[in-house]
């Protein structure tokens, strides 16, 4: 026993001889019981043993990483902001860990730990990333090397590639017979694009989708359009596509020309070819159109030839001017009809000269 408490109960055995002396007074018994009481009190105080002082731990509440605007990025390395709870700010020996945990890893320690300075917020500087996914967390460490928990996670995404740029329409110098393109494919999700036709200055914008598609529409220039398309990804990456497209006239058309425009009389019988091109609206060599061509020389009777368009859109018709032709001029002309465009014609002359 400690010796303040056998000096105490000494001092109470005393007293209590003392009030014994007094056992006529009515309220005595209550004293006795009160001093008994009250001295009992401050021996278990005494005896009992003593509870450890607080050890200073500053793991009530774990650090929080501030998120980044936009996960993915092609930086290699970044800055961490930490913020810690306003009772550790300032406190000897307090640090910050950080952790990152990689694709199917655990979570491992990366970087120094850094002191916790006169601020609750903490930069942890030039924090080298892993292409692709980075899971950041963080602790408290006390003074005495104890951690709190872990923080809530924070992602980031290193992605380095270039997007790729998948176009479904149109194809690679096919002609439209409109005055603008749709431009429709597929690309990374949220890549941000931008259409240019360098032949007619104009540009078009647009955002792909959460799986990658996009629809752009972009004005043409007559004849043909060189178009560049870039793709920007999520992370600062830029990726490009560059085609060709051409404007078609928007309407059917057929050109006829003949092998030979101006004939001597003299030297007939003379052979001649006439030849029609057919283009659809869009500019297409048009296949299957009905072709009826006509010549008229003077002096001879007028001649007809039925035929079709082949895959090249053309068709021909040959003949022989023959002798007796007379000096003039006679007009050599073509027919087309579509059942889908619908018909049209094309002329030109012939000349008979001595």
């Amino acid at each position: 026993m400690p010796l303040v408490a056998r000096v105490l109960l000494v001092v109470a055995v005393a007293g209590l001889g003392v009030i014994v002396l007094y056992t006529a007074t009515g309220g005595l018994s209550r004293a006795v019981a009160t001093l008994g009481t009250s001295l009992g009190g401050l021996f278990d105080r005494l005896t009992a043993t003593a509870s450890p002082a607080p050890s200073g731990s500053v793991l009530a509440d774990s650090p929080v990483i501030e998120p980044p605007s936009e996960p993915y990025t092609n930086q290699k390395s970044i800055d961490l902001v930490i913020t810690v709870p306003s009772g550790v700010v300032g406190q000897h020996g307090a640090l910050v860990r950080l952790y990152v945990a990689l694709k199917d890893q655990a979570p491992a320690p990366v970087h120094e730990d850094v002191p916790i300075g006169s601020t609750p917020r903490v930069v942890v500087p030039n924090v080298d990333l892993t292409k692709g996914v980075n899971d950041f967390t963080a602790t408290l460490v006390g003074p005495d090397g104890v951690e709190s928990e872990q923080s809530a996670v924070v992602r980031y995404v290193l992605d380095i590639s270039k997007p790729k740029i998948t176009l479904t329409a149109p194809k690679e110098g096919v002609t439209v017979n409109r005055p603008t393109v749709k431009l429709t494919g597929k690309t990374q999700g949220r890549s941000a694009l931008v259409a240019r036709n360098s032949t007619n200055a104009t540009s078009a914008t647009a955002t792909a989708a959460a799986d990658g598609t996009f629809a752009l529409n972009l004005p043409l220039d007559t004849g043909s359009n060189a178009i560049t398309i870039d793709a920007t990804d999520p992370a600062g990456n830029v990726g490009e596509l560059v085609l060709s497209v051409r404007r078609g006239s928007g309407n059917l058309t057929a050109e006829l020309s003949s092998s030979i425009y101006r004939i001597r009389i003299s030297r007939l019988p003379e052979p001649i070819e006439l030849e029609v091109l057919v283009t659809d609206p869009d500019g297409n060599p048009l296949e299957g159109a009905s072709v009826t061509f006509s010549l008229t020389i003077p002096g001879i009777a007028p001649l007809t030839f039925e035929a079709r368009t082949g895959g090249d859109g053309r068709a021909t018709f040959r003949t022989t001017v023959p002798k007796g032709a007379s000096e003039g001029t006679g007009p050599a002309s073509v027919l087309v009809r579509t059942d889908e465009f619908g018909r049209i014609t094309d002329r030109t002359v012939i000349t008979m000269v001595r």
